[in-house]
């Protein structure tokens, strides 16, 4: 790889001059900086992205490090947190934890590394000691989806308590009172939140208080095939079931698909807090509450920026909003 002192022999001109050229300066000659542009495009020069971070204190690029990316949520808020960056000036490195605390503690050894401007981030789990660290250090940071007990981080999350409402209250409305809940890990937030959403609102609602209705996973479709396939094996038999995310979602309907104990499985109405693509192509289609990640991602990065600027970041609850294909599939229960 070509150095700044091979393009400076090259063009004929100082160390100094090439350095003040290829950083912007204008205080070189014409001839100097024509020179020395030929130079660089010759021998494809690329700038040193690191040292110039060093002296100048900044990279203009951004950490993403998200839970799953084969989840359709979490690839579209890494999209439109990419595009709004992009706008914005900003590279953004995305990484992938995996739903692994492990490797979200390695991701962000290595972007603690990079010398990235700041990360956004959506925390695997509760332990607030690494990101504590991180932040302390001077890393700007802002929580996307989810958020950390313990630590004052600006967070771009879902109305969580307002998408479980709309969901239990359309199957109320259906005429549903034996409805499960797959939630997902007590020890991440939205799991937490989704959790405490429909237990209040199914006694406000007066649903079935039966604790076999309710099961958890891990926010992937397995452990939506385990649960559901638990909340069966009790004897429990709902007529409707509340999954607390897209892949889970996929997990629940399999298993219903999968049970000899459910004389007639498209008789259990699936609602999904997520609206995948898929949802209205199988049958009977799947409502849904949607949750905005797109939206998610412009925010935390508009939030971060703010925070990487010295402003107050600020912190948002996006709305959801209720998708009904229910008259796509006839009457409810």
């Amino acid at each position: 790889m070509a150095t700044i002192k091979d393009v400076a022999a090259l063009a004929g001109v100082s160390l100094g001059t090439a350095s003040r050229v290829l950083s912007g300066s204008s205080q070189t000659s014409p001839d100097s900086r024509a020179r020395v542009t030929a130079a660089a495009k010759e021998l494809d020069y690329i700038a040193n992205g690191p040292a110039r971070s060093l002296r100048r204190s900044r990279t203009d690029v951004l950490g993403l490090l998200v839970s799953d990316i084969r989840n359709p949520f979490f690839s579209e808020l890494a999209h439109a947190a990419e595009r709004e960056a992009q706008r914005r000036g900003y590279t953004v490195l995305l990484a992938n934890a995996d739903e692994d605390a492990d490797q979200e503690a390695a991701y962000l050894r290595t972007f603690a590394s990079q010398r990235i401007d700041g990360l956004l981030i959506a925390p695997q789990g509760s332990d607030v000691a690494p990101l504590r660290a991180l932040r302390d250090g001077g890393l700007p940071l802002v929580f996307v989806d989810r958020s950390v007990d313990g630590l004052d981080v600006p967070t771009i999350g879902t109305d969580n308590e307002d998408g479980v409402r709309r969901a239990l209250t359309w199957l109320h409305g259906r005429g549903h009172r034996e409805v499960a809940f797959v939630g997902g890990p007590p020890e991440i937030s939205t799991g937490r939140e989704r959790r405490a959403a429909f237990l209040r609102f199914r006694d406000e609602l007066g649903l079935s208080a039966d604790p076999r209705l309710v099961a958890h996973g891990d926010f992937r479709a397995e452990s939506g095939v385990e649960a559901m396939r638990a909340v069966l094996a009790s004897g429990a038999r709902p007529t409707a079931v509340l999954s607390a995310d897209g892949l889970m979602t996929l997990g629940v309907a399999r298993a219903l698909r999968e049970a000899s104990a459910v004389e007639s499985p498209d008789a259990v109405e699936i609602v999904s807090f997520d609206d995948l693509d898929w949802f209205s192509l199988v049958s009977p289609p799947i409502s849904a509450v949607r949750n905005d990640a797109t939206a998610i991602g412009r925010l935390g990065v508009a939030a971060l920026v703010d925070v990487i600027q010295g402003r107050p970041g600020a912190s948002h609850r996006v709305a959801t909003s209720f998708v009904d294909r229910s008259e796509e599939h006839g009457a409810g229960a």
